[in-house]
């Protein structure tokens, strides 16, 4: 129990500290995927020699953000159309006719020798999360509550959750009041808290819920109790914690002019389209249309976004050349690679900057590919994005390779053989101070 215990505690620093905030469809594999990265550890670690690494935390971040820097890359080409150069960057792309009240994604496959017709949608009501607002007490003073052990629930999902805290003699309703803030927030139940003030010395905890809208019937998201708790009593009504001052709500809105609902602004139609609410139509009849873009225009934003998830990752790596001179090597490495292409590239519009990043004349683009020669040229961004591909995969692989070390020992030639020296130092960098 204890050692799960210890990863469990790894993993989730892992995530809220390194790792994006994101994760995709793209970030799933299959055995033989994972076989093939698998034999691919094999013989690199076969081959490595022993060094030692500066296992600072300035150095864990710089390594474990660099690989995950790489494995967003990836996503971001892979969320183009694909990973097969066939494929690559011919994802379609959606379009809404007003962005003001609902912005979409394409999500879907188009049928074989088939298309995908427009609809229309019309916003009448967003959906809302609740929010219950405490009390407002003045910050400064002493909190009218007596020196103990408290306790509360915080009921979600049908869950509850019980919040232990004690107050201490002398302390302010302000301290109370950003304490819980941070209980609440950090246990990651479904429900935020932050404080709220009134200009006049006084504040609220206020807390909000992550989800929106209602389900099975409910009026509520969340509530706040401690009529059934361990603890002492009587912090819920003092903060005034219980009360609802804003109800949740679902989304209404008219598909094709048949009325719809949805407890979140963010939801999907038929699987086709990824939809998000981002307003209510001005007027009464007032919609917006949602379709495919044309061939081209697909084609101009999937490269737009290529060359954005490209520069991401440029300014990331720069970010560490002054506490890590070797990410330098890397920068280097990418630098050489665009420059292999860039005769190609520029003749569709590209422009590379001295900063090592690519920025794209979309006129120019448009006008290279609807040129008799224009699709040809394609070849040269497809070969620059698998050169990409193959980079990330490298760097997501061995992120150790652009780390400060000191070669110990080379292993002797021919009869070397398989460790798991150069992952177990990755995995370490997770691990330390920890197990």
């Amino acid at each position: 129990m204890a050692y799960n215990a210890a990863i469990n505690t790894v993993y989730n620093h892992y995530l809220t500290t390194y790792a994006p905030k994101s994760t995709s469809k793209y970030d799933t594999h299959k055995k033989s995927e994972l076989r093939s990265i698998y034999n691919s550890m094999v013989k690199l670690n076969k081959e490595s020699p022993l060094y030692i690494l500066d296992t600072s935390r300035e150095s864990r971040e710089y390594v474990i953000g660099l690989k995950e820097n790489a494995r967003q890359l990836r996503n971001t080409i892979a969320s183009l159309g694909g990973l097969d150069e066939e494929e690559m960057l011919n994802k379609k792309s959606a379009y809404s006719s007003n962005e003001d009240i609902v912005s979409a994604t394409f999500i879907g496959e188009v049928p074989e020798g088939g298309n995908v017709p427009p609809f229309h949608i019309e916003v009448t009501s967003l959906a809302s999360n609740q929010v219950n607002l405490g009390t407002f007490l003045p910050s400064d003073e002493k909190a009218e509550l007596a020196p103990d052990a408290y306790s509360f629930d915080i009921t979600i999902n049908d869950l509850s959750y019980e919040f232990q805290y004690s107050i201490h003699d002398g302390e302010t309703n302000r301290e109370v009041q950003e304490r819980l803030a941070r209980l609440i927030t950090n246990a990651d139940v479904g429900v935020n808290a932050d404080i709220l003030e009134d200009g006049n010395g006084n504040s609220s905890l206020r807390l909000t819920s992550v989800a929106s809208g209602l389900k099975e019937n409910k009026d509520y998201i969340f509530l706040v109790s401690d009529d059934k708790t361990t603890k002492r009593a009587g912090s819920v009504d003092y903060l005034g914690l219980g009360f609802m001052s804003r109800l949740p709500s679902n989304a209404e809105f008219l598909l094709n002019g048949e009325s719809r609902s949805a407890s979140s602004n963010h939801f999907t139609i038929d699987k086709m389209f990824e939809l998000t609410l981002n307003g209510i139509s001005p007027e009464e009849g007032q919609s917006a249309e949602i379709g495919l873009k044309t061939d081209l225009d697909s084609l101009t934003e999937n490269v737009g976004n290529l060359i954005g998830g490209y520069n991401s990752f440029i300014k990331a790596a720069s970010e560490y050349l002054d506490l890590h001179p070797r990410s330098g090597k890397l920068l280097n490495e990418m630098e050489r690679m665009s420059q292999f292409y860039q005769p190609d590239l520029e003749k569709l519009g590209f422009v590379f900057n001295e900063s090592g990043e690519l920025s794209l004349n979309d006129e120019a683009f448009k006008n290279s590919i609807l040129d008799e020669s224009g699709h040809a040229q394609l070849s040269g961004i497809r070969n620059f994005t698998n050169s990409v591909l193959r980079k990330t995969d490298q760097i997501s692989l061995n992120p150790i390779e652009y780390v400060d070390k000191k070669i110990v020992a080379y292993k002797n030639p021919g009869h070397n053989f398989a460790t798991p020296y150069v992952t177990s130092n990755y995995s370490g960098m997770l691990f330390n101070s920890y197990c």
